[in-house]
């Protein structure tokens, strides 16, 4: 029987494997033969490293650089949702080419709020699950100058580690889905006392955008994210409404705090989400591939900085984070409901 590229590359291996390093040699003793390996099996080859890692990949990889495409940490780095899907886009084209995706990815964990690091870090571990079925090949560094926690966090995240161009199984990888429970272990901060609160009684859609229009209009929000935010809400709360208990809350509030300036608004009902649902963390996938999650929730991850999603006996809570880019200030107030 004859057998397609295409579905030679999907029977392949999806491997995912740290790169800890000290220092420039122990960096390039993984990343050198990894490029290089998959440039001699036709891999697309992607390296998103630093300036300074750059030059150092080049020079050791000699004429054969010209086959990596180099990429620049901030911009590929810039949203943990979007560059999943981004990533995963890239992998199933190459797919279709008969290739597969070969990526050296350094993420960008500089100038990161905590809440930012976490979400990176449970992006590490879904994907494991988001990219099985690619054939895709992804190896990232760690440098030994990062936070000791962080460090540790990608040992959980990473199946493998690579000790001196040998890869070897890791003894500290956790189920993903097991991982992002740790991640939501703790509960969220309560709302502040003059946060905007509605008790939302009836599917009243129109009312409901028209409601947080006025009040993200009295905010530092731009009209932009306003137009994502009004998408995202609609999902949630109309999320609530089919598959939640009610009391249904809307509450809204802006926040300056260690996860930076944000317009907030969550959505709180007393029902408890199905364990296994992915709570919208893994992209849709195209038809013939493995089945992704709701689209739903990926689309309103898509369209926000920061989804949290708490879920338990108390009840569920999406809260929803818009970055500002202006220092915020205390959002107006009005009275429970009007």
């Amino acid at each position: 029987m004859i057998t397609s590229s295409s579905e030679t590359v999907l029977n392949a291996s999806f491997t995912h494997r740290l790169l800890p390093y000290d220092g420039a040699d122990q960096f390039l003793d993984g990343a050198v033969p990894f490029l290089l390996d998959g440039l001699d099996g036709g891999d697309r080859v992607l390296a998103v490293c630093g300036t300074g890692q750059e030059m150092l990949l080049r020079d050791a990889l000699g004429p054969a650089d010209a086959g990596v495409e180099f990429a620049e940490p901030s911009s590929w780095y810039a949203h943990p949702a979007r560059t999943l899907a981004d990533c995963l886009s890239q992998a199933d084209d190459a797919v279709l080419r008969g290739s597969r995706l070969r990526l050296l990815g350094e993420p960008a964990w500089a100038s990161r709020s905590p809440l930012e690091v976490l979400e990176w870090q449970r992006i590490e571990a879904v994907l494991n699950v988001a990219f099985r079925g690619t054939g895709a090949s992804l190896m990232c560094p760690y440098s030994a100058t990062l936070p000791a926690g962080t460090v540790a966090a990608a040992r959980k995240t990473h199946p493998e580690t690579v000790r001196g161009g040998r890869s070897l199984t890791n003894p500290g990888f956790i189920d993903p889905w097991a991982y992002c429970e740790q991640c939501d272990r703790e509960p969220l901060p309560h709302p502040p006392p003059g946060a905007d609160t509605l008790e939302i009684e009836q599917a009243d859609l129109y009312w409901l955008r028209a409601y947080v229009t006025d009040y993200a209009r009295q905010t530092p929000l731009p009209d932009e994210d306003r137009k994502r935010l009004l998408i995202a809400v609609t999902e949630v709360v109309t999320n609530a409404m089919r598959h939640g208990e009610p009391p249904i809350v809307l509450r809204m509030w802006t926040e300056d705090g260690a996860g930076g300036a944000a317009f907030v608004c969550e959505v709180a009902d007393e029902g408890r989400w199905a364990p296994g649902t992915g709570y919208g963390l893994i992209p849709p996938r195209p038809p013939g591939t493995a089945a992704g999650s709701r689209f739903g929730l990926w689309a309103v991850r898509l369209l926000c900085s920061t989804v949290q999603v708490r879920t338990g006996d108390r009840g569920s809570v999406v809260r929803l984070r818009l970055d500002l880019d202006l220092p915020a200030r205390t959002g107006p107030s009005r009275p429970n409901g009007e």
